[in-house]
């Protein structure tokens, strides 16, 4: 089992970390933060089935819980004789995980249960006007998706602009946004090689919402020029104050404006090439059938163990 430890838990996360480093920018936006999101999804599943199996094994040598379900502890105690560090590394690994994707679960859950509440009592025609001074706008996902936008925010914007924002935003829940950042934040949750993932998602989806929105609009510069207003009449400003519970709305990267505005501006990943989505995608089923593996090695030991008592 321990090969496949190896493979998931250590080797696939990092060749992910790196395939997506060289292609995500070579993807068209929307489909790379697909690939991205699911494949991260994907490789910390199989990262987290590969740490809870021998978690399994750590509570199978323990002659108290091996006794109760009729293990044999030696056996199991014999067959990671070479690697005994292991299983009780992946007991604190497990706990690391299962406490780290509970706060990702509630951060999101939070946000998403105040702005709906907000959405449903304020709404008009999809988008909710919150007084405030704060420039801020973000999608609700739900049935039907929200958009909230600040008076901060609309005062600053010319109507072209302010055409452009909702187009953004309401690309987000069109293209399912808010589920890819609640995976992508999953698996840097669970599994931190895959942290960096996290951001990254973010990031192409908020391109792949300018590109709609530029669609949307028919003048590339007018969605530059919004994003440009925003960063500029934001900087220096708190959002608003509920924000902070509302995680689909992603925090501002340093560099990313600036880099939006210029692939907007120089019609940048616009296209691009399908054929590279496929390396991350692979990388992830690789590790998910290796897991397979895993675990019915891990059925295998206990049947033996099991066996070895009677």
């Amino acid at each position: 089992m321990f090969d496949h430890f190896v493979w998931s838990v250590v080797a696939v996360p990092v060749a992910l970390v790196v395939v997506i480093a060289l292609l995500a920018d070579r993807l068209p936006p929307a489909r790379a933060a697909r690939v991205l999101a699911w494949s991260a999804a994907g490789t910390a599943l199989a990262s987290v089935l590969n740490v809870a199996a021998f978690a399994v094994v750590a509570a199978a040598e323990i002659p108290v819980i091996a006794g109760y379900f009729g293990w044999s502890y030696q056996t199991v105690i014999a067959d990671t004789e070479q690697v005994r560090w292991v299983p009780w590394l992946c007991v604190v690994l497990l706990v690391w995980a299962a406490v780290a994707a509970g706060r990702v679960v509630r951060r999101h859950g939070g946000g998403r249960a105040w702005a709906a509440g907000l959405a449903a009592a304020e709404a008009h025609d999809g988008v909710v006007m919150v007084r405030s001074s704060a420039v801020d706008a973000f999608a609700v996902p739900g049935r039907p998706g929200q958009v909230v936008v600040t008076t901060g925010m609309r005062k600053i914007l010319t109507d072209r602009q302010y055409e452009a924002l909702l187009a953004h935003e309401r690309a987000h829940l069109a293209q399912g946004h808010p589920l890819l950042v609640l995976l992508s934040d999953l698996a840097g949750a669970v599994q931190p090689a895959l942290w960096w993932v996290s951001g990254r998602v973010g990031y192409l989806s908020e391109r792949a919402a300018d590109e709609q929105a530029a669609a949307v609009v028919g003048d590339r510069t007018v969605v530059a020029g919004a994003i440009g207003t925003v960063a500029l009449a934001a900087h220096g400003r708190p959002p608003l104050q509920d924000v902070r519970f509302a995680s689909f709305a992603r925090p501002r990267r340093p560099g990313a404006i600036p880099r939006r505005v210029a692939a907007l501006l120089g019609h940048q990943n616009a296209g691009g090439r399908a054929w590279p989505a496929v390396i991350p995608a692979v990388l992830a089923v690789s590790s998910l059938i290796w897991t397979g593996e895993a675990l019915y090695d891990l059925v295998e030991l206990l049947v033996l163990a099991h066996d070895a008592l009677h």
